[in-house]
């Protein structure tokens, strides 16, 4: 991970399962606002707002038109009218990797209009706000990347990411949002989250209660979904992917975390 200002171009867009990077011209804007309530007695000199709950949103994909069988934009998001989990990750000064910001949910994919754009066949995806069918706990969409867009083959040892600080830790829970993009072989693939208070490999371990997809069978992928944990919940400082695998062999996967504030 690194620090400091960037360009649209290191950005990356996953919806559904699908990598739509190479499809797409842009994406945005990224809104997270509260609407203002106003609050005003008969007493009150002042006209005072009480901020609303937010509203969060991915705005239009801008693409370009095409339907490669299975893996294309056309065959993955032609159709609308219903519920999308979104990753958009944000590299910076890079494509992204671990600990880079990432703007995740499910949101409602409204319309997809193909049109001539010069020479070229252009497409738009609208989308719409926070989509319910999640039952979304939380209310922030920014959080971090932590497997960026890479094969593995087996489980990690690596150290994790420190996505709070040396603060005082709050107790509030989390939740995932993962894209299984592709695997190698057939059985099932189970993605999962570790914390610890030290961040060296044997400190880890899983959550309680567990945050995990659950086996995910080959005839399931791609896979797009979000796992929360209770607001209640306690995540220790430092964060990491996991990865079991039943007779398959390899895996590409995208994992995003928003601890709960």
């Amino acid at each position: 991970m690194t620090t400091g200002r960037t360009l649209k171009r290191f950005a990356r867009a996953y919806i559904s399962g699908y990598d739509m990077s190479g499809y797409t011209r842009e994406i945005g804007p990224l809104t997270w606002t509260y609407p203002e309530v106003e609050q005003l007695s008969l007493l009150d000199a002042v006209k005072g707002a009480l901020p609303d709950q937010p509203e969060i949103g991915i705005g239009t994909l801008n693409g370009i038109f095409d339907n490669t069988a299975t893996t294309g934009i056309h065959v993955a998001l032609s159709t609308a009218g219903t519920s999308r989990q979104v990753l958009i990750a944000q590299g910076i000064q890079a494509a992204p990797a671990q600990g880079d910001p990432v703007f995740m949910g499910a949101f409602n994919h409204n319309g997809y209009v193909v049109a001539p754009s010069g020479g070229d066949v252009a497409l738009t995806c609208e989308f719409g706000k926070t989509s319910p069918a999640e039952g979304m706990l939380y209310e922030q969409p920014w959080g971090v990347l932590l497997h960026a867009n890479s094969q593995e083959t087996g489980a990690n040892t690596a150290i994790g990411v420190d996505d709070f600080g040396a603060g005082t830790l709050p107790v509030k829970g989390g939740y995932l949002v993962c894209h299984i993009l592709s695997v190698t072989g057939t059985g099932s693939v189970t993605v999962s989250l570790q914390d610890a208070s030290t961040n060296s490999n044997g400190s880890f371990g899983a959550l309680n209660p567990v945050v995990s997809t659950g086996a995910i069978a080959h005839t399931a992928i791609p896979y797009a979904g979000i796992i929360q944990l209770g607001v209640g919940a306690t995540v220790k400082r430092y964060v990491r992917w996991q990865i079991a695998f039943v007779t398959i062999t390899a895996a590409y996967f995208v994992l995003g975390w928003v601890r709960g504030r």
